[in-house]
């Protein structure tokens, strides 16, 4: 296991200065966060000028890129926007793409169709998608996403525990899913706060860590911490990042 960080932790920056400030704090991973709305890279300009997309990433400031999060409205060009991502993710050498799951009361045989045809665009490029679990989605509990990733072949799992923390009484497992991870989003959370400063929190990474290691997961912890207000962000990454590497 290693430890990398999200692009998503500085939407306030240009992408570039981004880049710059996570490896100030002495991160070397990152993952690229190309949302529709978001504040770096779109979707619809990595489709329109793809040139345009790869010089937006030239300067990673010695970050390796491990993996891509997309996000875009089901539109008439989701599936195009989703292919143009996989080509940029292909040129940086990145095999592992995070997708969201849809919304809960999307029929289940139409969310498998969708995400059957993510995977088969990101396996023509020899890469890897892994549906993200989150509340108010189709995965927010585990059976339902180990019943996608039974459905759909080749289909993993972006674990984010933050998820089977925040609103609920007790913390949902996400043991029957394990084997499908490929990919994990960590911050820290609390019953009644989503995110809360680091070692505030309920989320237990040793747990996490010890878990992920006995079904031999060996890919990346993604530090995912958007600015809280009255934060000091940095300092925040850091303690993250420091926590983390004892972890691994």
């Amino acid at each position: 296991m290693f430890v990398c960080v999200s692009t998503e932790c500085f939407p306030e920056l240009p992408l570039g200065q981004a880049m710059e400030r996570l490896a100030e704090l002495e991160f070397t991973a990152v993952e690229l966060d190309i949302h529709e709305g978001g504040s770096h890279l779109q979707p619809d300009a990595v489709l329109a000028d793809p040139t345009a997309a790869v010089a937006a990433c030239s300067d990673l400031q010695r970050l390796k890129p491990v993996a891509l999060s997309f996000a875009a409205p089901a539109d008439g060009m989701l599936y195009e926007k989703f292919d143009a991502c996989c080509r940029l993710a292909k040129s940086l050498g990145i095999v592992t793409l995070v997708v969201e799951s849809s919304e809960l009361g999307t029929p289940f045989n139409g969310e498998i169709e969708r995400l059957r045809k993510f995977v088969a665009i990101a396996a023509s490029y020899g890469m890897l998608v892994g549906v993200k679990t989150e509340a108010e989605r189709m995965t927010q509990d585990a059976e339902t996403t180990a019943s996608l990733c039974r459905n759909v072949p080749g289909l993993g799992v972006t674990l984010d525990p933050s998820h089977s923390v925040f609103g609920r009484k007790k913390a949902a497992s996400w043991d029957s899913i394990l084997q499908y991870v490929c990919h994990v989003h960590l911050r820290d959370t609390k019953p009644d706060a989503f995110q809360v400063r680091v070692g505030q929190g309920s989320v237990e990474y040793g747990r996490i860590v010890s878990q992920l290691s006995r079904v031999g997961y060996k890919r990346g912890l993604c530090v995912h911490l958007p600015p809280m207000e009255g934060v000091d962000q940095v300092g925040e990454l850091r303690k993250m990042r420091l926590l983390l590497e004892t972890l691994v």
